[in-house]
């Protein structure tokens, strides 16, 4: 099995293997880690694909419990092909199919750290924005998203019709008479089904954009994750006279 490592150090004390690997799992499958737990802590972190290995490089001075990381690479990983070089191999992709990391624009990812809480500097996310530009998003994941925007738009106004070519307002009213976002069980289904769908649809497809973008986004991705609001118990001397029927609050999205 091929692997792709890098190396990380200027590790804080408190950190242990398993937050590293936590840290890390946003850009891809990890391997293997090899981690020195002793004083001065350093980690190899085997990724199975490149451009796992990749957007890890991309995250160098990263902070993870107070510290700044420092990620480097041995080895000189090859490039990917380019997506208009791969589009014809690429495999068929629809709403309905998973979407792993690696697949993943490195803007998007980018923001998926900030919204978890962690801290990324502008100049990473600067540089998750130029390579973008410069590899573009895979076709897989752009298969994704537009199969998405298809299968929801057809939901809401019939056959032929995409949900980013709706209007924000209109956008809203669909929703808050379907319910579609409430319904959703990925991020991208209830993002794109919301007043916001079109920024994200855009987000997600073009490679242009700027730094106060990706925080935007970050923002979108925390407040869906947000738990709903949980139902208030009646009282005990109430609820035998009570006829409204009661719910728990529903999980949020993972």
């Amino acid at each position: 099995m091929s692997s792709f490592p890098v190396q990380v150090s200027n590790i804080a004390p408190v950190t242990t293997e398993q937050t590293l690997h936590d840290f890390f799992t946003f850009c891809g499958k990890i391997n293997k880690i090899d981690f020195n737990n002793t004083e001065p802590k350093t980690a190899t972190i085997y990724f199975d694909k490149v451009s796992a290995a990749k957007t890890a490089l991309m995250l160098n001075g990263g902070a993870l419990d107070g510290s700044h990381l420092s990620v480097t690479s041995n080895e000189i990983h090859p490039d990917e092909p380019h997506p208009a070089e791969a589009q014809s191999s690429a495999p068929s992709t629809s709403a309905d199919t998973p979407i792993h990391q690696e697949d993943k624009p490195r803007s998007g990812i980018a923001a998926e750290y900030l919204a978890k809480g962690y801290q990324l500097s502008d100049n990473i996310l600067q540089r998750a924005i130029e390579m973008d530009k410069k590899k573009g998003i895979s076709q897989r994941f752009l298969a994704y998203i537009r199969g998405l925007d298809q299968t929801l738009g057809s939901k809401v106004a019939g056959p032929e019709t995409t949900l980013s070519a709706k209007a924000i307002n209109t956008a809203k009213s669909i929703d808050e008479k379907q319910g579609i976002s409430t319904k959703a069980t990925t991020y991208y289904e209830k993002a794109m089904a919301s007043p916001f769908g079109q920024r994200v649809y855009s987000f997600y497809t073009d490679t242009a954009k700027q730094v106060r973008d990706i925080h935007e986004e970050a923002r979108r991705i925390a407040d869906t994750h947000k738990p709903g609001p949980t139902a208030t118990p009646a009282p005990a001397e109430a609820a035998s006279t009570s006829t409204a029927p009661t719910s728990d609050a529903k999980e949020k999205v993972a």
